[in-house]
């Protein structure tokens, strides 16, 4: 992102590029980075990982110095004096060399040591002077023997300068940084419409479609632009198929049917006090059945195992329901082990119902979501305000590019 054809020799800071034009430079490297994936390999990688890869990737750390840690060395030298005014030298072409010493401080520092040679939007005629080598910023003072200074002030004065360059720079780092999930997000949105759009069309012609030989299988990772670069997330190069899913309104439409359930066992506790998991779920059914034209089923088999609540659209299962009476984290931990456990991938939206009796709502929510965090398939919690809720997103057991939806609602039965 930054120029690499800098004349670090001579000390200047600053002045060397445009640090908005560099910033705004990377929208179009994210951009080039997604249209270079392989179209199998980017539709066969979470949208989300991939997002976060690039924003991680593109993200500009901005620069500390460790004051805490600088250190200085000093030494005997020969110093030119040819501009001394002080002194009568004539020939001043060529230079004059007398004993004396050089100070060097050495300032550790954090950060992308380009960001030392980037002008910020503000700026002084008379940026600072300091040398970079690896991750130290390098200030050296010389003086002839004969007229030694106290070059403390000088030290103070550069270093004050060097910290309102990187003021400047802060909040210009952070705008940026702060942009780029959104523009990795849209322009791996826009290629995913645009290459699912080709395969619609290419399928519409009824002709059989051959890959080339020659098309290249895998996607090679570029070479890191900075340290601690962070890796691709892990995809399948195999041809993609493009599935139909369910919409996410119907979900939240399933979702609120079961949340007006529970205002009926509020209004009427003494009919619900005594039901056990089976009784409870049937109730969930019935109103679910009435909603989605009969699909919904239970206790129907779906991979390795019993599913309380199933709704069908064709021959697909869109959603899946666990109802679970509150035994403690460790059990609701063996809840969603078991909703992946036949959950497969085309699963792809689900919900565990919680009922608690006798137990505060507070001590359920906190490990409800403390063991959702714990499990080995969490990706990652959807902001999703609910005064009893959870989403999260998990990933299908051994594919973590298959992303399903766990909404977690905990309810209070009657006791």
């Amino acid at each position: 992102m930054f120029g690499r054809g800098i004349d670090k020799s001579k000390g200047l800071l600053f002045c060397t590029h445009d640090l908005s034009q560099s910033l705004r430079n990377t929208a179009d490297e994210i951009c080039r980075e997604i249209e270079s994936l392989q179209p199998d390999r980017l539709l066969n990688t979470a949208p989300d990982d991939l997002k976060n890869y690039l924003a991680a990737k593109y993200r500009v750390e901005p620069i500390s110095l460790l004051r805490d840690q600088w250190y200085a060395d000093h030494h005997e030298t020969q110093v030119d004096v040819r501009y001394d005014s002080s002194r009568w030298i004539d020939d001043k072409s060529r230079p004059c060399m007398v004993p004396g010493e050089r100070v060097v401080v050495r300032v550790p520092f954090e950060g992308e040591a380009e960001l030392f040679y980037a002008q910020p939007n503000t700026s002084t005629s008379n940026p600072p002077r300091a040398i970079i080598e690896k991750n130290e910023l390098v200030l050296r003072y010389d003086s002839p023997a004969d007229a030694p200074r106290d070059v403390r002030p000088l030290i103070d004065r550069t270093l004050a300068d060097i910290e309102q360059y990187l003021g400047w720079q802060r909040p210009m780092i952070d705008t940026h940084n702060n942009g780029l999930s959104v523009i990795a997000e849209q322009a791996i949105q826009q290629r995913r419409d645009r290459l699912l759009a080709q395969s619609q069309r290419a399928a519409s012609l009824g002709i059989p479609v051959k890959r080339r030989d020659d098309a290249p299988k895998t996607y090679a990772i570029p070479t890191a632009r900075k340290r601690a670069i962070p890796a691709l997330p892990p995809a399948s190069a195999a041809p993609f198929t493009p599935e139909p899913t369910w919409a996410m309104e119907q979900y939240e439409q399933a979702l609120k049917i079961m949340q007006d359930m529970t205002l009926v066992m509020e209004r009427s506790p003494d009919a619900f006090k005594t039901m056990d998991e089976e009784a409870l779920r049937q109730h969930f059914l019935v109103q679910l059945n009435g909603q989605f034209e009969g699909k919904a089923t239970g206790e129907t088999f779906n991979m390795s195992g019993k599913t309380d609540i199933l709704l069908r659209e064709g021959e697909r299962n869109v959603f899946i329901a666990e109802c679970k009476f509150w035994k403690g984290p460790k059990a609701f931990g063996e809840a969603i082990d078991q909703l992946l456990s036949y959950a497969t991938w085309r699963d792809g939206k689900t919900v565990i119902l919680v009922f608690n009796r006798g137990t505060e709502m507070a001590t359920v929510r906190t490990g409800v979501d403390a063991s959702a965090k714990a499990h080995g398939n969490f990706k990652r919690t959807v902001n999703w305000p609910h005064e009893s809720g959870f989403r999260y997103v998990f990933h299908a057991n051994g594919d973590t590019n298959r992303e399903l939806i766990v909404t977690v609602l905990v309810f209070h039965v009657p006791k």
